[in-house]
């Protein structure tokens, strides 16, 4: 796959550059975690919430509606008392697994690293 190529006489602006325009949608700090955790399967709500300790009810509801209205998240509600509410990931979602997978092994390795006083990074 060729990257595209910003040059003196066409540098990437803002709004040109694809990886500006990928963090827009992916960026913050508990969006990957959700799609992390929604490539096994369908979670429920209380799910994710119980899988990313430290996250807010507020903030992972916003987070699931940014990451829905980006094309990411599904958001079936099935008509029942109590509400049942899952979360899925969408095809464009799901096109986020190899690189969320990668980057999950690449902090991995960066954690058995050392860093120069001997501690891990």
């Amino acid at each position: 796959m060729k990257h595209p190529v910003a040059t003196a006489d066409a540098p990437f602006t803002e709004d040109t550059c694809p990886v500006t325009r990928a963090v827009r949608v992916i960026g913050g700090k508990w969006k990957l975690f959700i799609v992390y955790h929604l490539i096994d399967g369908t979670r429920r709500f209380g799910e994710l919430q119980r899988l990313l300790p430290g996250i807010t009810q507020q903030m992972l509801t916003a987070q699931l509606r940014e990451l829905e209205a980006d094309g990411l998240v599904r958001r079936k509600v099935y008509a029942q008392v109590p509400p049942k509410v899952e979360y899925s990931l969408t095809p464009v979602g799901r096109a986020l697994e190899p690189v969320t997978r990668e980057l999950a092994t690449w902090g991995e390795k960066v954690s058995q690293r050392a860093k120069p006083d001997g501690k891990a990074v």
